[in-house]
C-alpha cells in the first residue's frame, strides 16, 4: 500500500525580487509570460504589472491660438517600460495634411524618451484602418505609445477640429490599463508546469513596427520554499460538486454545484510561539507537496495560512493548519 511516509512539505518562507523587466508574448498576443513559474502573492510582495500605456490626461484638442493646422496636448502620465513618466503639456502641435485630394492619418506619440512625437501616415485614396497601409494610420514605433490620431482629408490649411481627433481606447490610444488582463501566479497544463504572467482578456493589436504588440512589463516576487519539519495529513485544496433537485412535472430536474474547500496539514511544533511558520499565519504563501522527496510529481497550492495551535500536558505541541486558496491546488508531474 503506498503512503506518503517519504513526503516533504514546503512553504514559502522568503521572496525574491525581480525588478521591472519585460515579459515575453507567447505568440498569441495574448498570454505573456515572465522567465519563472511562480509568482508571490504575499502581502508586500504582490506583482506589479504595467503595461505600456497612457496612465492619466493627455487629451489632445484643437490649437487654443486657433492657427490652422495645429493641436495642443495636455500634460499626461504615462507608463513606459514599466516606469511612471510625466509627460508635459505642449501647445501648436504640427499636424501635416494630406496631398490634394488624398486623405491621410497622423499618429501623436510619446516616445520612449518621454518626448512628444507627430509621426505621419501614407497618404492615400480614401482612409483605412489597417496599419501602415496608405490612407491607415502608421506603425507606432517600438517602445513608444499611442496618445491619439487627427484624421484628415483636405490639403487646405485650416483650424483642425475636434471631430478630427481620435481617441477611443485600445484603437487610437493606448492605455496602460487596456485591455484587461489577469495575473496567472502559476500555469499548469496537463500536469505541465509552465511560465508565470497574465493574460490579457482580448490580444493586443500589432499595431508597433515589426507588427508586434506594445511592451508588457511587471515587478514580481519568486517564492523561497522551506522544508516544514514534522509535518504530516497534507490535503490539498480541493473543489467539491454537489446535485440538488427540484421537482417537476412527470420527474426531478438536477442542478450542479462547486464549492471550493480549504487545504490542510498538521505539524508538530517546537514550542508552538517561535516556530518560524506561526509568523506568517495569516499570509498568503505557496505550498510545495511531495509525495515522496526523492521523486518528482509534486502538489502547488497557494493560499492564506491560517493555525490553530494545541498545548497539551502529556505529548507534543502541535498546530493544525489550514490553507484557504483561491483555486484549487494543481498536481504537477513534469
Amino acid at each position: 500500500m503506498p503512503t506518503a511516509e517519504n513526503g516533504l512539505l514546503q512553504y514559502e518562507a522568503g521572496q525574491d525580487l525581480v525588478s521591472m523587466v519585460a515579459l515575453s508574448d507567447s505568440g498569441d498576443n495574448t498570454v505573456f509570460n515572465s522567465a519563472d513559474t511562480l509568482w508571490s502573492n504575499r502581502s508586500g510582495y504582490a506583482a506589479n504589472v504595467k503595461p505600456n500605456g497612457v496612465a492619466t490626461g493627455g487629451v489632445v484638442t484643437p490649437a487654443v491660438s486657433g492657427t490652422n493646422n495645429l493641436v495642443d496636448v495636455a500634460g499626461l502620465t504615462c507608463y513606459l517600460a514599466g516606469v511612471l513618466t510625466t509627460v508635459v503639456a505642449s501647445t501648436d502641435e504640427t499636424v501635416v495634411r494630406p496631398a490634394n485630394g488624398k486623405y491621410n492619418k497622423t499618429s501623436i506619440q510619446i516616445t520612449s524618451a518621454g518626448a512628444i512625437s507627430m509621426v505621419l501616415g501614407t497618404d492615400g485614396n480614401a482612409w483605412s484602418d489597417v496599419r501602415d497601409a496608405t490612407g491607415g494610420p502608421p506603425l507606432i514605433l517600438v517602445g513608444s505609445i499611442e496618445i491619439a490620431q487627427v484624421h484628415l482629408f483636405s490639403d487646405t490649411a485650416a483650424a483642425i477640429s475636434a471631430d478630427e481627433i481620435k481617441q477611443v481606447p485600445g484603437t487610437h490610444t493606448e492605455w496602460y490599463n487596456y485591455p484587461a488582463y489577469r495575473i496567472d501566479r502559476i500555469r499548469v497544463e496537463n500536469g505541465i508546469i509552465g511560465l508565470a504572467g497574465i493574460d490579457f482578456l482580448s490580444a493586443l493589436p500589432l499595431s508597433h513596427t515589426g507588427a508586434i504588440p506594445k511592451g508588457v512589463y511587471a515587478e514580481y516576487y519568486t517564492p523561497t520554499l522551506s522544508e516544514i519539519p514534522d509535518a504530516y495529513t497534507f490535503v490539498r485544496p480541493a473543489n467539491s460538486y454537489s446535485v440538488t433537485s427540484s421537482q417537476v412535472y412527470g420527474g426531478t430536474k438536477g442542478a450542479q454545484s462547486t464549492s471550493l474547500g480549504q487545504g490542510s496539514f498538521n505539524a508538530h511544533l517546537v514550542d508552538g510561539i517561535s516556530d518560524n511558520i506561526l509568523l506568517l499565519e495569516g499570509m498568503n504563501l505557496w505550498f510545495k507537496f511531495q509525495p515522496d522527496r526523492l521523486l518528482t510529481p509534486y502538489v502547488m497550492c497557494q493560499g492564506i495560512l491560517g493555525v490553530v495551535e494545541t498545548y497539551p500536558a502529556d505529548n507534543s505541541i502541535t498546530a493544525a493548519f489550514t490553507i484557504s486558496s483561491e483555486y484549487a491546488g494543481d498536481r504537477v508531474i513534469s
